[in-house]
């Protein structure tokens, strides 16, 4: 592995969203990872007030992939701000591996907050909605 390698693996890294990287070829064992700062994260989509942030349940991402609140670029978006939803209901679609996986709701409520923006990269545990 050669210092262009490393760059090609750390540009990755930046383009996944990834904090950490571990490759393994021919017996080497390149393990990358990232300063432990947060980025700057852009502010949440909400419907309600400030001091009730805590309050509900957070849906997190089951995968890795690029998070999408449509199903095409100029659709609606499956669900927004203070939408009330329905169990079984699709909220977003994750892709990872040029697969297009539907994420639904597990149970009726309404969506306080949604985290990242679309075409974000998410990793897997990443808070993608708050639900009331």
């Amino acid at each position: 592995m050669n210092e262009n390698d490393i760059r090609r693996y750390a540009s990755l890294m930046d383009e996944l969203g990834l904090s950490a990287l571990e490759i393994k070829d021919d017996g080497l064992s390149v393990r990358m990872e990232k300063d432990k700062q947060a980025p700057a994260v852009p502010k949440a989509e909400t419907a309600a007030p400030q001091q009730a942030q805590e309050e509900g349940r957070f849906i997190e991402s089951p995968m890795v992939g690029i998070f999408y609140r449509a199903s095409a670029e100029n659709a609606e978006p499956y669900v927004t701000a203070g939408s009330h939803v329905s169990k079984g209901d699709t909220l977003c679609i994750i892709e990872s591996m040029k697969l297009m996986n539907e994420i639904k709701a597990e149970e009726d409520g309404t969506i306080a907050e949604i985290f990242p923006a679309n075409g974000d990269v998410v990793e897997f545990g990443t808070k993608l909605f708050r639900m009331v």
